[in-house]
């Protein structure tokens, strides 16, 4: 059995995505925790349902560091294909219960597709009907107009289906670990394949729920009993802003923007 990846050198050890997985693993980390005391209207759960697929994501992202340390890069592109997928299903799921709920009318108090999903009785639709419901809604159209304004998601989706797929024959070679390719490049594709998706996947949550960017501070006076000051309801968690500031505003500022102007959080452009 082969042993030595002679091919991981300096350079690939320490390239700025092994960074990236670890600052978004924190993040989603820090943000299902965040989520976790907003209830989820449609369902019986007691725990906000989006903090266990965070959690999941978190782990997608450390199974993504291990699998690039191996040198195989065919296989965190399936994990990436695989994330993106999580991203766009988790929206779906947010919008399926908005879209649906009616405080009076209580036959929406339980949204038959997410507690089919919930239970394990009912499977959600398939990722073209999902994703497509996503691209149709009304409430997302903003951020989906400026996400469509060019093909780089087309791209992110097809480096992800090359290399699932082996459409070609150097995807088989980058999995091999103890091949000598250059992979550098490769690197810096899946680096900013995984930001493109990490971006959609925080403008478009945020957009829709504005609530979960919100820092602890109003729930942590309150627990302690002392009366929260005035708008604090409305701080910005700081592992959101910081990310924020880090990779969204610098990479794109149009979805940015939009998603400052569309919410009532103090979140600082």
């Amino acid at each position: 059995m082969k042993s030595t990846n002679y091919q991981l050198d300096k350079d690939y050890l320490n390239h700025k995505v092994f960074k990236r997985l670890r600052e978004y693993s924190k993040f989603y980390d820090q943000l299902g925790f965040g989520v976790m005391g907003f209830i989820t209207t449609s369902t019986g759960s007691m725990v906000n349902i989006d903090t266990y697929v965070y959690s999941s994501m978190q782990g997608t992202m450390d199974s993504m560091w291990s699998t690039l340390r191996k040198g195989q890069i065919g296989d965190a592109y399936a994990l990436l294909r695989k994330f993106y997928d999580s991203t766009i299903i988790n929206i779906y799921t947010n919008l399926i219960i908005e879209d649906n709920f009616n405080i009076e009318d209580p036959s929406t108090f339980k949204n038959p597709t997410i507690d089919g999903w919930l239970k394990g009785g009912k499977q959600l639709p398939e990722y073209r009907i999902v994703s497509q419901y996503v691209k149709d809604s009304t409430k997302l159209k903003p951020i989906t107009d400026l996400l469509a304004r060019d093909s780089r998601y087309k791209g992110v989706r097809d480096r992800c289906n090359d290399h699932t797929h082996y459409n070609f024959y150097r995807h088989v070679l980058l999995n091999d670990g103890q091949i000598y390719q250059e992979r550098i490049i490769s690197l810096n594709n899946f680096l900013h394949d995984l930001d493109q998706i990490f971006i959609q996947h925080f403008v478009y949550l945020f957009y829709l729920n504005g609530h979960y960017l919100m820092a602890s501070d109003y729930t942590d006076y309150m627990d302690v009993g002392m009366t929260p000051p005035d708008g604090c309801q409305y701080w910005v968690a700081p592992y959101v802003q910081t990310v924020f500031d880090k990779y969204v505003k610098p990479k794109r500022a149009d979805l940015a923007k939009e998603l400052v102007n569309s919410t009532s959080m103090e979140l600082i452009l």
